[in-house]
């Protein structure tokens, strides 16, 4: 497995993504005006989800930490840290760092990147094995993931590459116009998730799969809490596309509940 500095830093990611998600989450319309850059209240309370969501995954895997059962989730973490510090540099002309928030989303990411790197060198140091362990899925049963690749995959691409104006960017699917800052940030977060789910077209093992879902459960959890709390912005007759949003992430976290109490979570149970 990776060494002990690598596991410390990733506890010190949970920690901090719990911090910054747990105030972004619970304090949305007091925190929006002085965040990083100019978001709404539920742009903040959608980040903070995000956080929240990073902060368990980064908990459970840095718990578990064995490579082979764990490895998917930390190339999901490492992308999200990387991608989202880009996404600060390119838009720094933007960037507020005036109030205590926006400093903690900042180091955060500092941390987030620094801990991708100290792993990447881990790995290409020690070349950890993630041989199958274990019971493998069918081909069949790796569909929903290659599905799964596809269309967030695609909804990542669209986010880094789309400019405001074109089609859904204006509250098409997402209730609100986004700025370009807003929008190259969520791409980030959609295409490290698809790309964390990539290994799966060749590493079948049950575990890994079951805890990486595990590990990403409270993406769903709280990204989907954040938009029932801002419900009143979908306007579902006029812009149908908002059913989209909800659609997604309830079709990805109801399935995974009925998964996890038939085969359970990854962990030693299995």
């Amino acid at each position: 497995m990776l060494s002990n500095v690598s596991r410390g830093l990733t506890y010190a990611c949970a920690l901090l993504y719990a911090i910054l998600g747990a105030l972004l989450f619970l304090l949305p319309e007091q925190l929006a005006a002085v965040f990083a850059w100019k978001v709404s209240a539920f742009v903040t309370m959608t980040i903070g989800g995000w956080s929240l969501g990073n902060a368990w995954l980064a908990y459970i895997t840095a718990r578990r930490w064995e490579w082979r059962l764990v490895y998917t989730s930390l190339i999901y973490l490492w992308l999200f840290g990387i991608g989202e510090l880009i996404v600060l540099f390119v838009f720094r002309d933007k960037l507020k760092l005036a109030h205590p928030i926006a400093w903690l989303y900042f180091i955060t990411l500092i941390v987030n990147a620094g801990t991708a790197f100290a792993g990447i060198f881990d790995y290409i140091r020690i070349r950890p094995s993630n041989q199958l362990n274990g019971q493998a899925i069918t081909k069949f049963q790796s569909l929903p993931a290659a599905a799964f690749v596809v269309f967030v995959g695609f909804l990542g691409s669209y986010g880094l590459l789309a400019q405001i104006g074109a089609p859904g960017t204006n509250a098409g699917i997402f209730p609100e116009v986004m700025s370009l800052f807003t929008l190259r940030s969520f791409g980030v977060f959609y295409f490290s998730l698809a790309l964390g789910v990539v290994p799966y077209f060749w590493d079948r093992s049950l575990n890994t799969v079951l805890h990486h879902s595990f590990a990403a459960y409270g993406l769903i959890v709280f990204i989907t809490a954040a938009a029932f709390r801002y419900i009143g912005l979908f306007d579902f007759a006029e812009r149908p596309g908002g059913l989209a949003y909800f659609g997604v992430y309830l079709a990805v976290g109801i399935p995974l509940t009925l998964i996890f109490i038939k085969y359970g979570t990854g962990g030693k149970r299995n």
